[in-house]
């Protein structure tokens, strides 16, 4: 079987349509139909339901993706790291997202390329804004945090990120994660929420997903940065909804505690998007298959639930 069917499938998989799919791999959309067709016929599965709202993926197709996509992916950013002449200098890459993943995860994830050569400037901003600005060609890749769904720009779900309700130790001492879970957001009126901005979007998410209500009042603090969210938070500050990922080595610590731990927590699928047909540029598709393979590890592993995505 050649690796450029399954290559194909995954991008029909993540984006939904055959028409995106060919964008991202900067390839005819009758080229990737023959090419998912080839691949149908050599399993003997059918893989995509063609519909009006795009390409619907099949049981069969579910479980293929999940064995093979980090394998394609880590394959995919070994040979483009190895092409020769792969010259990582050879454009600068602007890269924007918001600044909280990025400087925790991604731009850490790029440093091996950062070595070999790639040029980066970095923006950071809402996602609304970064994808504008990408579809004005002066961002080349965004990571998202929300779908982007928008003509000429082309997403891949890059990880997802899991929410958790956390204060700091003192503060989980005072109101317990018991107390919260029979109670409810009553348990916590009163204390300081810190929040990302002043719409509460990932606050309101987490309380709409666990407690099927809307927070009761707002923001006694507003910053539009995670780290400095999660810093008030384990100073004593007050509480707030962060992803897993950011405070994973204060948990560890305890230096915060989770206040709430449900059945399922909260996920949110993170995107990178490019404009469609960009991926042609070499520096930008290794840079873009890098990331894919870097972020298997990134993604939270507990099952969790998905409803429309905060942006930040």
């Amino acid at each position: 079987m050649e690796l450029t069917l399954l290559r194909s499938f995954l991008a029909v998989y993540r984006t939904g349509s055959f028409t995106k799919a060919a964008g991202l791999l900067a390839i005819s959309q009758p080229t990737v139909t023959c090419q998912i067709r080839n691949l149908e016929k050599e399993i003997g599965q059918l893989l995509f339901l063609r519909t009006s709202r795009g390409a619907i993926p099949t049981e069969a197709a579910e479980e293929l993706a999940e064995e093979t996509g980090a394998h394609i992916d880590a394959l995919e950013a070994a040979v483009l790291r190895r092409q020769d002449p792969l010259d990582l200098t050879e454009r600068t890459l602007s890269l924007a997202g918001p600044a909280d993943l990025l400087s925790t995860l991604v731009l850490p994830a790029l440093a091996g390329l950062i070595h070999d050569g790639l040029r980066l400037r970095v923006g950071f901003g809402p996602t609304g804004d970064l994808l504008d600005d990408l579809s004005a060609g002066q961002h080349d890749l965004v990571v998202a945090t929300t779908q982007p769904r928008r003509h000429g720009i082309v997403e891949t779900p890059l990880m997802e990120e899991e929410f958790v309700l956390v204060g700091s130790a003192e503060q989980a001492d005072r109101v317990p994660p018991e107390q919260v879970a029979s109670d409810g957001p009553a348990a916590l009126k009163g204390i300081p929420i810190i929040a990302y901005a002043d719409t509460l979007p990932i606050v309101r998410r987490y309380w709409q997903d666990v407690f099927a209500e809307q927070p009761s009042c707002g923001a006694q603090v507003v910053v539009p940065d995670l780290r400095a969210v999660l810093a008030t938070v384990k100073a004593g500050g007050g509480i707030s909804v962060v992803p897993s990922y950011l405070c994973a080595g204060e948990l560890s610590r305890g230096e915060i505690r989770p206040l709430h731990e449900p059945d399922a927590r909260p996920l949110n699928t993170l995107y990178l998007a490019t404009r469609t047909g960009a991926r042609a540029n070499v520096v930008l598709s290794a840079v873009h298959s890098h990331l894919l393979a870097k972020a298997g590890s990134w993604s939270a592993t507990s099952a969790g639930t998905h409803a429309d995505s905060p942006e930040r």
